[in-house]
C-alpha cells in the first residue's frame, strides 16, 4: 500500500492507494487557521503533526490494511507557508499561510521586473522570500533561526530528518531562478536571504529518506519507511487528476481555486495574471495561484446558516442564470483576477428585495467562474493549450458549479470520479521515490480516464456573455475603492468549513 498525504489549509487528508493505484481507503481531520491581526493569517504546525497519525490510522482502516504493510509515503500541501525552524527543525513560529499579506514592506525595495523575468512570479508578500525577510525582522531572537520551511518540506524534515523541498515549492518562493532551476544568490541577497536558510532542492519524486523514530511516532508507520520530497497541492492535485501534458486547464476548487496548465517552455506572464512553476516531471506549471472560492462558499454557508452543499446547489438551480442581475467579486482576501490587487475586498451588487438566499449562492458561484474566465482567456492568449478544462477539488462534487464552468468558459469540462486528487498525487510521487513504480508520467495519466464530460449548453451564452461583462466593468469601476480601503480585518470563512 501507499499513503498520500495532503495539507491542508482547513484539513489534513490521506488516502491509500493499492500498487494499481487505485484509491482504497481515505480520511480527514479537520483545523483551522487563525487571524491575530488585519492582513495576517497563521497555523499552528503542530496541526498538522497531530492529526497525520490519526488520519492515516483511520484512512488505512478503511482500506482493510495495516501499517505493516505501507510501502511508501508521499506528502503535498498548501503553498506559500513559510516556518522558520532552529536547527532540529523546531518551530520557532507559526506557519504563515497563503493567505497572510503582512511582509508588503519587506518587497518595497525589490523590483518587479526582476522577480517576473527571473522568476516568473509577481512580486507579492504572498510568497516565501518575502515572509522570510519579515520574520528575520521581527521574531524574538532567543534562538536562532536554521531554515525557513514551506509546510511540505517542514513535515518532511520533521519526519526524515532531511531538509529538502522539489522544484516546483521552490519556484514559488521568489528565490529560484527558471533558467538556472535553482536558488539564486542574488535574488535572495534582495530579501536578506542565504541559500543556506533553505532546504535543498531535489525531483518531487525523488526520495527524501526514510520514518526516523520521531517519524515513525507522528505517523504511526514503521520506521525507515520511504518518504517522497512531496511538493505543493497546487502540483500535486493536477498530476492527480491525470494531468501529464499541455492541452487541458486545471481548475482546482478547494478552498481557494487554482487554475492553471502546462507548457513546454517558461513562459513569462508581463500583465502579471498568472505565475510560471516548475512541475514535477517536467515542463512548466502557468497558473494563476488563486482566490477565496470554496471558501467563499463556506462563509456565505456559515453567514446563511446553510450546513450543506447539496442545499446550497438547490438553492442556486432554482435561480435562472445570471442571478437576475446580481454580482459577486470574489476577493474576499484580496482579488487575483482579472488582476492582482491585496487591498480588494468581496462585494455583491445589484441587491433588490426580490434577490434571496438562492440568489446571493448562485452570484457567488457565478462570480467564481468569472474569474476563472479571466484566467483562462489570458492563459490562452499567452499560448497555453486549453482544448477542455480539468475540474478537481471539493467544489468539483456540486454539478450545477460544474455545468456552470463548461457554460462561462464555453469549452468541455471533465470530471473526475476521484475530486479528490491532491493526496493521490502525493501517493503517486512516494511510488517513484520507493522504486515501486519506474515511470511518474505513466502512473498519474493511469489516474486521468475514469470521467465525466460535461459540454456547453450554447443556449446559454448570451446571457453568459452579458453578466460576464457586467461583472468586468464593476470591477473596473471598484479599483479606485480598493486603493481607499483601509486593510480591515477579514475574519475567518471556516468556521463551520463545509469539507471543501
Amino acid at each position: 500500500m501507499i499513503v498520500g498525504v495532503d495539507i491542508g489549509t482547513q484539513s489534513l487528508k490521506v488516502s491509500v492507494l493499492d500498487l494499481k493505484l487505485r484509491v482504497g481507503g481515505r480520511s480527514a481531520r479537520g483545523y483551522q487557521p487563525n487571524y491575530p491581526r488585519p492582513g495576517w493569517v497563521e497555523q499552528d504546525p503542530r496541526l498538522w503533526e497531530n492529526a497525520l497519525g490519526p488520519t492515516i490510522a483511520e484512512a488505512l482502516d478503511a482500506s482493510g490494511a495495516s501499517a505493516s504493510e505501507v510501502l511508501a509515503i508521499g506528502l503535498c500541501g498548501q503553498l506559500d507557508g513559510c516556518i522558520a525552524v532552529d536547527a532540529d527543525c523546531v518551530p520557532l513560529s507559526n506557519c504563515l499561510t497563503w493567505m497572510d499579506r503582512r511582509a508588503s514592506a519587506e518587497i518595497a525595495d525589490v523590483p518587479a521586473d526582476l522577480i517576473r523575468q527571473q522568476c516568473g512570479l509577481v512580486l507579492d508578500p504572498s510568497h516565501l522570500a518575502a515572509k522570510a525577510r519579515w520574520l528575520k525582522r521581527h521574531l524574538a531572537a532567543d534562538r536562532p533561526i536554521a531554515r525557513f520551511h514551506q509546510p511540505v518540506s517542514y513535515l518532511v524534515e520533521r519526519l526524515t530528518g532531511v531538509a529538502v523541498i522539489d522544484h516546483a515549492l521552490a519556484s514559488t518562493s521568489m528565490g529560484y531562478a527558471l533558467d538556472s532551476r535553482d536558488y539564486d544568490s542574488a535574488l535572495l541577497g534582495r530579501f536578506e536571504l542565504l541559500p543556506e536558510e533553505l532546504p535543498e532542492i531535489a525531483g518531487a519524486e525523488c526520495l527524501a529518506g526514510g520514518l526516523t523514530e520521531i517519524g515513525a511516532a507522528v505517523t504511526g508507520l514503521p520506521r525507515g519507511l520511504p518518504v517522497a520530497v512531496g511538493t505543493g497541492d497546487d502540483f500535486a492535485t493536477p498530476l492527480g487528476g491525470g494531468l501529464v501534458s499541455p492541452g487541458r486547464i486545471a481548475v482546482v476548487l478547494g478552498t481557494g481555486e487554482v487554475v492553471g496548465g502546462l507548457h513546454a517552455t517558461a513562459l513569462r506572464d508581463e500583465g502579471g495574471l498568472v505565475e510560471t512553476h516548475a512541475y514535477p516531471g517536467g515542463g512548466f506549471f502557468i497558473e494563476n495561484p488563486g482566490w477565496l472560492s470554496g471558501g467563499a462558499l463556506a462563509w456565505l454557508a456559515s453567514t446563511l446558516g446553510i450546513t450543506d452543499f447539496t442545499a446550497m446547489d438547490a438553492a442556486a438551480a432554482g435561480v435562472a442564470p445570471g442571478a437576475e442581475g446580481l454580482r459577486f467579486i470574489p476577493a474576499l482576501t484580496g482579488a487575483m483576477a482579472p488582476e492582482w490587487r491585496p487591498s480588494a475586498r468581496g462585494c455583491f451588487y445589484g441587491l433588490t428585495p426580490s434577490h434571496g438566499r438562492g440568489h446571493l449562492i448562485r452570484a457567488v458561484l457565478e462570480g467564481c467562474a468569472f474569474a476563472m474566465r479571466d484566467v483562462v482567456t489570458h492563459m490562452v492568449n499567452m499560448g497555453v493549450a486549453a482544448d477542455s478544462l480539468l475540474l478537481l477539488g471539493g467544489g468539483a462534487r456540486s454539478g450545477i458549479w460544474a455545468q456552470m464552468r463548461a457554460d462561462i468558459a464555453g469549452r468541455p469540462v471533465d470530471v473526475p470520479s476521484c475530486d479528490d486528487s491532491a493526496p493521490v498525487g502525493a501517493a503517486i510521487l512516494a511510488a517513484v521515490a520507493g522504486g515501486l513504480i519506474d515511470d511518474l508520467a505513466t502512473a498519474a495519466a493511469s489516474r486521468g480516464g475514469d470521467s465525466v464530460r460535461l459540454v456547453p449548453d450554447r443556449g446559454l451564452n448570451d446571457i453568459y456573455e452579458a453578466a460576464y461583462d457586467n461583472y468586468r466593468r464593476l470591477f473596473g469601476c471598484l479599483t479606485h475603492v480598493f486603493e481607499d480601503t483601509p486593510s480591515g480585518r477579514v475574519d475567518s470563512p471556516f468556521k463551520r468549513g463545509l469539507g471543501i
